[in-house]
């Protein structure tokens, strides 16, 4: 019962910093909220479940649930588009997913590689595209992981990819006024909208990112 209380005492702090300029730590928290909540509904899709403590479902029609909506969204455009880049991500990567290091030190090879024009000075390069793209990577290991019977995994991924968050992509949010500027990559919430111009910006970086799953890691 403790757990569930300070679950939902850290889950209304999180949206509640969604309604005004957040910090570094309250962006890197919603990261990491956002991260469950987007491989959770990835593992339901994939008829799997996962266990996670410390997630508060969020409120329906809360920002928290707007966001990841959003960004669940993008990545289907993303995945319908280049449908094998984030599917049996392990395999492609040719990972034995035994290891939390192995797991994560790969993860963040790929986000590395995602972001690898990024300039730390003037946040170059970043684009929502290349965001969605590295959640849609997180999820992607995590139902692998699932599947393999090492859901333990899954909670490294979401830390690992709220560190990477921290380090790379903090500034950046923080100048957009935080994860809320994604909201402006939609026109509607109708399911059907296809012809945004994110859609068409995530069409051309999956060809970016399929190439990157073949050179970034060495024989292991």
């Amino acid at each position: 019962m403790e757990v569930l209380r300070r679950s939902s005492v850290l889950a209304a702090e999180i949206m509640d910093a969604f309604d005004r300029s957040p910090t570094d730590k309250e962006l890197v928290a919603q990261a990491k909220a956002l991260g469950r909540e987007f491989v959770h509904a990835r593992l339901l899709r994939a008829g799997l479940s996962w266990s996670a403590p410390e997630r508060a479902a969020p409120v329906p029609g809360g920002r928290l649930a707007e966001v990841c909506a959003v960004l669940l969204r993008l990545a289907d455009e993303l995945e319908l588009i280049r449908p094998s880049v984030y599917r049996n991500v392990a395999r492609q990567l040719n990972l034995s997913l035994q290891s939390e290091t192995v797991v994560t030190d790969a993860f963040l090879a790929v986000a590395t590689q995602i972001f690898s024009a990024v300039s730390l000075s003037l946040a170059a390069g970043i684009t929502w595209g290349k965001v969605v793209s590295l959640y849609s990577v997180a999820a992607g290991l995590a139902v692998d992981c699932v599947r393999q019977a090492q859901p333990a995994l899954v909670h490294a991924l979401v830390d690992c990819l709220g560190e990477f968050v921290r380090k790379t992509l903090a500034t950046w949010l923080r100048r957009r006024g935080g994860w809320t500027d994604v909201l402006k990559c939609v026109v509607s919430t109708d399911p059907g909208l296809r012809s945004h111009w994110l859609v068409a910006a995530l069409c051309s970086f999956g060809r970016f990112l399929k190439a990157a799953f073949f050179m970034l890691l060495p024989e292991r």
